[in-house]
């Protein structure tokens, strides 16, 4: 700490207060140190005890909130709940609900931290519900996907029997659009040839 202090008092000469935060309780009978003693030298510096710090200054700033999980509580779950709800209350853009459950993995088991943000924040989120649209939209092109790909593959059977492997991978790795130009085309079509020119164009 004394070394720091040096380093940065020469760059800018202005009075530096430097504090040291503790995430979680030390082993017992470790002892903390607030100050460096050798001969004539003396160096203090603050140190914070976040396990023993009132979550309350923490809840309500949001710079401290990804701390609040790791002070003091005696009842930890409800803890999680409070801290959910005051990311809730931020912008979605804010960064605070990552930090908050990457600081809260070092005090709760994965299962808890989870579940409490899932049931409470990410339901809530701006950010989780344009994911789940996004999922629930992927989901409904990939089942029409399915469901033209079966379709084509079916009408293709019946007009010119039965497909080669390769063709048959060719036409499954078409895309929506591609599936339905090809269910118009096929009904001109006579032999495996037009199927496979067809797909040789690339249409």
């Amino acid at each position: 700490m004394l070394d720091y202090w040096v380093r940065l008092y020469r760059l800018y000469r202005l009075p530096i207060t430097q504090v040291v935060v503790l995430l979680l309780p030390p082993a017992p009978d470790t002892i903390i140190e607030t100050s460096f003693n050798v001969e004539t030298t003396r160096h203090e510096y603050r140190v914070i005890r976040i396990w023993k710090e009132n979550a309350t200054q923490f809840l309500n700033d949001p710079a401290l909130l990804p701390f609040a999980p790791l002070t003091a509580t005696t009842q930890p779950q409800i803890l999680l709940q409070q801290v959910v709800e005051r990311v809730n209350q931020l912008e979605a853009e804010k960064p605070e609900a990552a930090y908050t459950q990457i600081l809260a993995g070092l005090k709760y088991n994965k299962e808890l931290i989870q579940r409490i943000f899932r049931e409470g924040m990410m339901r809530e989120s701006v950010i989780y519900q344009e994911i789940l649209a996004e999922g629930e939209q992927i989901g409904e092109q990939q089942g029409r996907l399915a469901e033209g790909r079966s379709l084509v593959l079916h009408q293709l059977n019946r007009r010119i029997g039965e497909l080669p492997p390769d063709v048959r991978q060719q036409i499954e790795s078409l895309s929506l659009e591609q599936l339905e130009n090809l269910a118009e085309a096929l009904l001109d079509f006579q032999q495996i040839a037009d199927l496979e020119a067809w797909l040789h164009q690339g249409v």
